[in-house]
């Protein structure tokens, strides 16, 4: 967890929606010198911050409305802080809430050094990543129309499996092999989605790995010497982490990717673990897809998976394999080397 210490002569705290925003102003005592509701655009938060610009920094809580604010602080050159959402709702929690008092703690949160930071993606990158995870969505809606084609088999019983229907040439004549007209309709439409979002999916993947390639071509060809990691899994590690720097250690990395569990220690004593929801899920599951491929067709990493089964279940040296995976990745875009497969499974 990290905190914004800097201090300033102003500390303005945001609660921000859609069409509104809620403002407060504390000065450097924490006196409220301005506090009032305003609407969501660029015009008003100049105009009402105007008086305080000559040392003030601006924090709002991490939701999908910040992107606006961020830039718009960063042309006119005011420090912006983004707010933990998980971390703030613990730390800033009440029986009464409204935008009002909201506004306030997160400025007196902002003042006292207690406001705990999210990264502030930057905005040249920022469109290609949703992008990217928007791409990773269709591809999820694609797999729910063929687990509903092999669904609907099990549901008729037919004798013989549908196969790898994934493949184009697999589909041919699938839709005669059902008897009832409207079972027929609903295996038709499931197949003209997917031809559609095939159409869609390739586009995409062309865009995005033209503008991997122009972000950091050395660090996207890096990723991809891992075995297994190909062009996705590499774009979705590049664009998620966007620069290793930002990561003061390998053990920052791996926490941040949900790559290991973080213990609760009191008085000596272990008391589970937490932070299951926070960190990047994207890299979470980047990861842990890369662990599965890395075995596959790899015999020398299917030996070593096999040694940490005879420890553990097979999902727990899979997630162990991940971790390790996710360690490797750290530092070949630190060092700018090419994953070396007979270092890796020495240790």
């Amino acid at each position: 967890m990290r905190f914004y210490t800097k201090q300033h002569k102003y500390y303005r705290g945001i609660d921000l929606h859609t069409k509104k925003m809620y403002v407060c102003i504390l000065n450097g005592i924490g006196e409220i010198v301005a506090h009032r509701n305003l609407n969501a655009d660029s015009r008003a938060f100049l105009e009402f911050i105007a008086p305080f610009r000559e040392d003030i920094v601006v924090a709002a809580e991490c939701m999908f409305t910040w992107y606006w604010v961020a830039d718009l602080c960063a042309r006119e050159g005011i420090p912006f802080v983004l707010g933990h959402a998980l971390y703030m709702k613990a730390i800033h929690g009440g029986n009464s809430k409204n935008d009002k008092i909201d506004s306030h703690k997160i400025a007196v949160l902002l003042r006292g050094g207690a406001l705990a930071q999210a990264y502030v993606y930057p905005a040249k990158m920022r469109a290609t990543r949703d992008l990217l995870r928007r791409r990773n969505h269709l591809v999820r809606k694609r797999a729910e129309l063929f687990s509903h084609i092999q669904n609907t088999r099990s549901q008729y019983n037919l004798a013989d499996p549908l196969g790898r229907i994934a493949k184009p040439q697999n589909r041919q004549g699938l839709v005669d092999r059902l008897d009832q007209p409207s079972v027929q309709r609903s295996i038709a439409v499931d197949l003209e989605m997917i031809e559609a979002y095939d159409r869609i999916l390739v586009r995409l993947e062309r865009e995005i790995i033209k503008t991997a390639n122009e972000h950091d071509a050395l660090s996207y060809n890096i990723l991809k010497t891992i075995p297994g990691v190909g062009k996705i899994l590499a774009m979705v590690m590049l664009f998620e982490i966007e620069t290793i720097q930002r990561f003061p250690s390998v053990g920052d990395f791996v926490s941040y990717a949900r790559l290991v569990k973080c213990a609760k220690l009191s008085n000596g004593k272990r008391a589970g673990s937490g932070g299951n929801k926070i960190g990047n899920a994207h890299l979470k599951w980047a990861f842990s897809e890369a662990a599965v491929l890395f075995i596959k067709g790899n015999e020398p990493a299917k030996k070593y998976l096999d040694r940490l089964t005879q420890k553990d279940n097979k999902g727990k040296a899979l997630s162990i394999l991940a971790h390790k995976l996710g360690r490797a990745a750290y530092f070949m875009l630190k060092n700018k080397v090419a994953f070396d497969q007979e270092r890796f499974l020495s240790h």
